[in-house]
């Protein structure tokens, strides 16, 4: 006899499961134009505030509009961490500049809100709330660059025709520190390849730091005579126009480098005592909360690094820490100097990990807080009174990003943060609360408020759109690929939603593989490319090897003279790992990527041959000798000590392999990576008869920008859909 009961339940049973399939068939299908051109927001809303920072220990800083002026623009409100009451915290609405004017958009502003520097029109502006006085600085035809305010906010300085001035606002007067810039001459204005390889391209070549007493600056002084000159032709108009570049590529001459002190009162120099045409690296000038002065040095070779102290009345350096390792050393862009004048912390990887190392001010190790198989990635805040550092880093897994804390004698050591994911925290001054900003692959971006104790208090904000789960979007997996040789390697891919285990399903890779810089991580994206991809049949995957930083520096120092045989091996593997699934078309594999992307797609098209179909190869760098020396020497040393390393990370080595079909990309006058390694493949390709595509973007720099980023991305797609598809791309679907 049949059990009523049980054909109830697969009544009930079918029921369901024909109505999760009607609800599955009923998704929503993204379009070329929501996805590449905006035409639908997908991208998610903000509920709630906005916090940026804090005011004190028991309230953070939002930006939104004050409820006492109904319509008025948005102003900085502070907001009771207990309660939720929000008060105002700065009110620009009543300050009153001239037309065209606006002090909600200032080039510099300092920490107590009360002085503001204005740039425009080519001259600067500086506006007091104390006195609520506006002053025009200085009325010339030449730029003011990298302006900043005094901590004080009574002075300004800036670069002017590559020499250092300052503006005392009070005294109404400009005082001009450096008589000898030139066209190759830099003072307080950083030669290229120490903005983009030493200081970064956040400080827009800015090379000068105030002291926090407001009373001198630390600047470098850059010539760049030594440096070959690189050109650079833009195809404008009837007869172009050429630019010339002064960049150094492996085994050629450095600028030369001197660290400076000014005294802004009189204008006088103190020069550190290094010697001036030195073959090394000088950066990272860091003041002291005691107005001392500390610099960093590092050998052209980049295994030792040195950290000084200079008196800046005579310029005398005397070393308090010196580092060096059998591959490369790192730059410590995060030092801590405490008030209490009991020392600095230092972050380095020197032991295999990055960890926190306790020093006191003559470079004795007074505590080693952190240690173990895993990294601690930046520091949020050193508590002093309390003796606590909380800090960024991972544990137990590579792909996450937790919030911990440690006590300054290295105990109390706890992981704060507890959902899975990337968090990114703000902690307040006294370490009592702090704002978590966090996501996951299935998770978007929320902020939480919480005390250092665990305790939630309340959301702020959730970035979740329900409209966006109305469309027909990629089941993602987080996940480890088998190196074949000991390493899990970190994967994450986006799957069809109504995948066939029966089908057969082209893959993408999405790399950039470059030493201590993963691409697989376990946060929330908002893009939906993949979304759009795997709607139409082709699954997304990006593969961290072994050099990406999921296994520390001793992970990472394997790719030591030897660029692009880890990233191949381990790509490699993955690619065979994806041949033993039965849905996966081994005829249409591809990869993608840009910049160090765009090498490891290109050596991947011709040394990987054999695995990868299909690539887009965009703006990459094609044989290392064609790179700049700080970042390339980094990693193999120069040409002359390494010429094996260099001929086996050359694409142009294995041209003669390639068999598939690559779209090279490039813009013309890219400063970064010289359109000149594009230019050698293609000729390479031409050479040997090979069949390729190749698309290039005129006045373009590194990477595609307005106006013509629209066309890079409908040029990649159709790619992709032209080869691995077969069909053709319908970009007319609002």
């Amino acid at each position: 006899m049949i059990n009523r009961r049980f054909l109830f339940i697969t009544f009930i049973a079918l029921l369901l499961a024909v109505t999760f399939i009607d609800s599955t068939a009923q998704k929503k299908k993204l379009t070329y134009k929501q996805v590449y051109e905006g035409g639908r927001d997908m991208r998610g809303f903000m509920m709630m505030s906005r916090p940026q920072g804090w005011a004190d220990d028991n309230h953070y800083l939002e930006t939104k509009a004050d409820p006492a002026k109904p319509g008025s623009r948005s102003v900085l409100m502070k907001t009771n961490v207990i309660t939720g009451e929000s008060t105002l915290y700065i009110d620009n609405s009543s300050v009153q500049l001239p037309d065209g004017f606006s002090i909600d958009r200032p080039a510099g502003v300092t920490g107590d809100y009360n002085y503001y520097l204005l740039n425009q029109k080519n001259n600067l502006y500086h506006y007091s709330r104390p006195d609520n006085s506006f002053k025009q600085l200085t009325n010339d035809d030449a730029e003011e660059r990298v302006p900043k305010l005094s901590p004080d906010g009574r002075k300004v300085a800036y670069v002017k025709n590559n020499d250092l001035y300052v503006y005392d606002v009070e005294l109404e007067k400009e005082i001009r520190i450096t008589n000898d810039g030139t066209d190759l001459i830099y003072n307080g204005w950083a030669s290229w390849v120490y903005m983009e390889e030493i200081l970064g391209r956040a400080t827009q070549y800015s090379a000068y730091w105030w002291s926090p007493n407001s009373d001198k600056i630390a600047f470098l002084r850059f010539d760049d005579n030594p440096v070959p000159e690189f050109y650079l032709t833009k195809a404008d108009g009837q007869h172009g126009e050429l630019e010339k570049q002064r960049y150094p590529k492996p085994g050629d001459p450095n600028p030369y480098v001197k660290l400076g002190i000014t005294t802004v009162s009189d204008g006088k120099i103190v020069w550190a005592d290094f010697e001036e045409k030195a073959d090394h690296y000088i950066a990272w000038p860091e003041w002291t909360p005691e107005n001392k002065l500390t610099v960093q040095w590092m050998n052209r070779g980049q295994d030792n690094i040195i950290l000084y102290s200079v008196d800046t009345n005579s310029g005398k350096k005397t070393e308090i820490y010196n580092e060096k390792q059998k591959e490369w050393v790192e730059w410590f862009e995060d030092l801590y100097f405490f008030n209490n004048k009991s020392g600095f912390i230092l972050r380095t990887n020197v032991d295999g990990y990055s960890h926190l190392y306790y020093y006191d001010l003559n470079g004795k190790l007074k505590k080693r807080l952190t240690q173990g198989e895993w990294e601690v990635t930046s520091i949020n805040l050193v508590d002093e009174s309390n003796k606590k550092i909380y800090f960024t880093g991972w544990k137990e897994k590579s792909t996450d990003r937790h919030l911990f804390v440690v006590n300054l004698d290295g105990s109390g050591f706890k992981k704060l943060t507890a959902a899975d994911g990337i968090h990114s925290c703000s902690v307040s001054p006294g370490g009592k609360y702090y704002i978590d900003s966090y996501s996951n692959i299935t998770t978007p971006t929320k902020a939480e408020l919480y005390s250092t104790d665990g305790k939630l208090i309340r959301t702020l904000s959730d970035s979740r759109n329900p409209a966006a789960e109305e469309f027909d979007r990629a089941n993602v997996e987080l996940f480890t690929i088998p190196s074949g040789d000991g390493y899990d390697l970190p994967a994450i891919w986006y799957l069809p939603a109504d995948l066939d285990p029966d089908k057969k399903y082209a893959v993408i890779f999405n790399e950039y593989g470059g030493p201590n810089a993963p691409s697989v991580r376990n946060s929330y994206s908002m893009g939906l490319a993949q979304h759009y991809l795997a709607q139409n049949g082709i699954i997304s995957i990006s593969v961290d090897h072994r050099g990406t930083g999921h296994f520390g520096k001793k992970g990472v120092a394997l790719m030591h003279r030897n660029l692009g045989k880890w990233e191949m091996n381990d790509y490699i593997a993955a690619v065979k790992w994806l041949k033993t699934k039965s849905f996966i078309d081994t005829t249409r594999i591809g990869i993608t990527g840009g910049s160090y992307g765009g090498y490891v797609s290109a050596l991947a098209l011709t040394y990987g041959a054999d695995y990868f179909t299909h690539g887009i190869a965009e703006f990459g760098v094609m044989d290392w000798k064609l790179y700049d020396n700080v970042y390339t020497e980094r990693y193999m040393d120069t040409p002359a000590e390494n010429p094996d390393g260099y001929k086996a990370g050359s694409v142009l080595t294995y041209v003669d392999k390639y068999k598939g079909k690559m779209l090279v990309t490039h813009g013309t006058i890219d400063d970064n990576v010289h359109m000149q390694n594009s230019i050698q493949l293609i000729y390479d390709l031409q050479r040997l008869n090979k069949d390729f595509e190749l698309m290039l973007y005129p006045n373009q720099r590194h990477g595609i920008g307005f106006p013509l980023a629209q066309h890079a991305t409908r040029e990649r797609v159709e790619f992709w859909f032209k080869h691995l598809l077969g069909r053709e791309l319908d970009t007319t679907k609002d």
